[in-house]
């Protein structure tokens, strides 16, 4: 007997696949920067169950196929789901890096904090403001900008934790988001803020540095290829894919940097196993590039999409909006880090369109101008709020008008 709960039908085995795929990632990243072979673990849980899933999205992709334009139809399905098994696949060879012990530089885990989105722990203190409160009150991705990936409690996990999940004394929260909402949620959960960091003195960059920091720049970049992928294929639009495959082009040029850095650096290393850590890190992260990469090719060819795709992609946890900035709307002018999207709507900006030129991953100082079409990332939720702030206010009319 089939279990009520598992999804069914493409569209349902769609959302969970992508969503799965999504959750790897973040927890790989998890495990590295906090050397935790629990979360490690985990991955490797969520790749079996992603193999499930997409092994029956198949069978029911093949049982539908009818006809040859049913086939036809189905392969565009049946095109997206090999390229979510390869993002699967890449947060698996990133979690391995923890589980074979092979290290990381220390210098990897600072850095990380200045990549786009930042994990972090908390635990909820006695009678903080959540305690007693589910996820759907609490709109922590809305109100804060952070998504929570994983909840301990006691010794057990509660991995990707539902909307109904209730928050308790105790319970260690497991976040992911801009460095800014840091705070916020700490304060939900009680604690007290973080403390400025101290300056760091300015030393010069060794050539492991180096390497770091393009690992760093292949991370953000792939989590926005991805995020401009399902964009495309969400919108229909080859303009988006024509970036996904700028990007990925450039993936290729860091990647040979970085095995250049790392072959120089290497006869001063300590610990050549954190050297091929950093290596496998880095294919891992060209892996996701190509997945991203796979889903446009179905835009740049101009295959036509099952309308599944479409309802699969709007029903995910993170969904993609496209808004235009207005004249006279509160965003025009303004600068990002100003508006504080993600603290204040939860969607993360993948691009920016200005004419005929795209801008991703704008930083916090890039200012938004009347017509820009701003392509984001984030809760359901978030979209209205994120619409108001770009949409003119109505005009008003005198009393009798």
């Amino acid at each position: 007997m089939s279990d009520p709960d598992q999804p069914r039908t493409v569209k349902e085995l769609l959302v969970e696949a992508k969503d799965a795929s999504e959750l790897m990632v973040d927890l790989a990243y998890a495990a590295v920067f906090f050397n935790d072979d629990d979360l490690a673990e985990e991955v490797e849980d969520l790749e079996k169950r992603l193999d499930v899933y997409l092994r029956r999205l198949r069978e029911i992709s093949m049982l539908a196929a009818r006809s040859p334009e049913d086939a036809e139809a189905m392969g565009a399905v049946l095109h997206i789901a090999g390229a979510i098994e390869k993002i699967g696949q890449a947060a698996s060879d990133i979690a391995r890096v923890i589980q074979a012990h092979l290290g990381i530089p220390a210098e990897l885990r600072p850095d990380l904090r200045h990549a786009d989105e930042i994990v972090g722990r908390v635990r909820v203190r006695e009678e903080a403001p959540c305690v007693g409160r589910s996820l759907r009150e609490l709109l922590l991705p809305s109100e804060t900008g952070m998504w929570l990936l994983a909840l301990r409690r006691g010794s057990e996990w509660e991995f990707d934790p539902q909307a109904d999940t209730v928050l308790s004394d105790g319970d260690i929260l497991l976040f992911q988001g801009p460095e800014e909402g840091v705070n916020l949620i700490r304060a939900v959960a009680g604690a007290p803020p973080l403390p400025e960091p101290p300056e760091a003195e300015r030393i010069a960059l060794t050539e492991l540095d180096r390497a770091v920091d393009i690992l760093v720049e292949m991370k953000n970049s792939a989590e926005v290829a991805v995020g401009l992928a399902y964009s495309a294929l969400l919108f229909k639009d080859p303009a988006l894919a024509a970036e996904v495959a700028t990007l990925e082009a450039r993936s290729d040029i860091l990647h040979d940097e970085l095995e250049s850095w790392v072959l120089k650096a290497a006869p001063e290393a300590r610990n050549t196993d954190e050297l091929r850590g950093l290596l496998r890190l880095a294919y891992a992260s060209e892996q996701i590039f190509d997945a991203a990469r796979d889903m446009t090719w179905l835009i740049e060819e101009g295959e036509d999409l099952h309308p599944v795709i479409r309802l699969a992609l709007e029903e995910s946890e993170e969904v993609a909006t496209e808004t235009v900035v207005e004249r006279g709307s509160r965003a025009e002018g303004k600068p990002l880090k100003q508006l504080q999207l993600e603290t204040e709507t939860g969607m993360f900006v993948l691009a920016v369109q200005r004419g005929r030129r795209w801008i991703y991953r704008p930083r916090p100082r890039f200012e938004l101008q009347a017509g820009d079409r701003v392509i984001s990332l984030g809760p359901e939720e978030g979209i209205g709020e994120l619409d108001s702030l770009t949409r003119a206010p109505a005009a008003s009319f005198p009393a009798g008008y």
